[in-house]
């Protein structure tokens, strides 16, 4: 397989069916900004735009490509919720500060559903996800979470689907004990909504620059981000690189474990086989510890990813690691083949929540990252937020969220992910005890 650039995108099925990979240039001179954001993905790219809308000057740089990182290979899964369960934040930010996340959980994917209605952005996105019990007990706690969808006055329709209908109207396997449908979810095609977001912030405005890695920062009331090609001069950064930040600011960086998430891509499927699959064409995820996660592209392949993998090494050979997940939830595609392999970082937080905030040592420099598989919806709140404390000075949502604290990974660089590994290890095994 011919090798890819570490520069340039994955050979995925997202930049093989890209409506544009057209480059930007990279920064070749001094410049000066309101706000310098560093990171080219959701959340650089939407707080780009939610700070240009609001009338500031904006310079965007992106060490690689537009979409590099994990907005360009994610799954796709435009799903409602911030994390894991928000409740036990009630301690830092109150009821009020719950409920405000919960709802959060829900105006993120309107808020996504909006920036690609208004700005005809075509990525294939649609309606309908199904949440899949592996266990009578999940299936059981998909009847509390219907209630309480229903009784917060959740807008779209909300289905249980028991084991016996399940093959029918949502998924032809037979490894599930039921389904919890929600119509206010659905899916995508996350490179060619990243891409069409950063039109639109250069429409704005703002000036794009890849292949732009960002050597060092020089704090003060004006900070100075300096690159091989300049150095560009604001009155605010915004670090938006999640997995990718590594050395730039230790202190954000040991908060995130970079663990590696993989999906295959098969061959287009017949309409007929297509709809025997996933007849109702839904947005698919389980519950289990390393979770799988499906669905049907555009062309009607099969999109299969999931193992999140915290050992800091990639496997070798990525569709050979992935098809036995596959072919447990579908033994039908036995003779189906696999097109496109590939992986990514993905940033994890220990709490599961977004970690968004500026730093206490320099509070011009603002920060949003750690989304823990919710990245799609998550990282454009996360841009609101930033937009309105940046220009406002100040934002509700904002100080909700960064009153949460965040633990650092025990073990610095080296230890990070070989202790996380050993933890998640013993997660797995109970879940397969038990």
């Amino acid at each position: 397989m011919k090798q890819v650039s570490a520069m340039e995108h994955a050979r995925s099925y997202y930049a093989a069916t890209a409506k544009s990979l057209a480059p930007y240039p990279a920064l070749a001179s001094d410049l000066d900004a309101d706000v310098c954001v560093i990171g080219g993905g959701f959340t650089g790219v939407n707080t780009a735009i939610e700070l240009a809308q609001r009338g500031l000057s904006v310079i965007l740089l992106e060490a690689r490509r537009i979409g590099w990182g994990a907005s360009g290979r994610n799954g796709g899964q435009l799903i409602r919720g911030i994390g894991h369960d928000v409740s036990g934040f009630a301690r830092y930010v109150g009821e009020e500060g719950v409920r405000y996340m919960e709802r959060a959980g829900v105006e993120s994917v309107a808020l996504v559903g909006d920036r690609i209605r208004e700005h005809g952005i075509d990525c294939d996105l649609r309606w309908g996800f199904c949440e899949l019990a592996n266990t009578v007990a999940q299936f059981a706690a998909f009847k509390a979470e219907q209630a309480d969808l229903i009784q917060s006055g959740y807008a779209h329709e909300t289905r249980l689907i028991g084991p016996e209908q399940i093959r029918q109207q949502v998924v032809n396997s037979g490894v599930y004990a039921g389904g919890l449908i929600d119509m206010g979810s659905g899916h995508l095609h996350p490179l060619n909504l990243v891409l069409g977001e950063a039109r639109l912030a250069e429409s704005l405005g703002v000036r794009i620059f890849e292949q732009s890695p960002v050597l060092e920062l020089i704090h003060g009331s004006t900070v100075q981000v300096r690159c091989a090609g300049g150095t560009i001069r604001a009155g605010s950064v915004v670090l938006g690189c999640n997995a990718h930040l590594e050395e730039l600011e230790p202190k954000l960086s040991g908060k995130v474990l970079p663990a590696g998430s993989y999906i295959i891509a098969t061959e287009p499927l017949s309409a007929e086989v297509a709809a025997q699959l996933i007849p109702q064409n839904l947005a698919l995820c389980d519950q289990k510890v390393g979770l799988d996660y499906y669905r049907l592209s555009a062309d009607r392949r099969l999109l299969f990813g999931g193992a999140c993998h915290y050992s800091g090494r990639d496997p070798s050979d990525i569709a050979a690691y992935m098809r036995p997940a596959m072919l447990k939830v579908f033994p039908q595609l036995a003779n189906v083949r696999i097109d496109y392999q590939w992986g990514g970082k993905i940033g994890i937080s220990a709490n599961r929540f977004p970690q968004v905030g500026r730093l206490s040592q320099h509070p011009n420099v603002f920060y949003a990252q750690g989304y823990s598989g919710h990245g799609l919806n998550v990282t454009h709140w996360c841009a609101k937020l930033l937009g309105e404390a940046i220009h406002a000075g100040h934002s509700k949502g904002f100080d909700v969220f960064s009153a949460v604290p965040h633990m650092t990974f025990p073990g610095g660089r080296a230890l990070r992910s070989p202790l996380l590994a050993l933890g998640m290890f013993w997660y797995r095994l109970r879940e397969m005890l038990g």
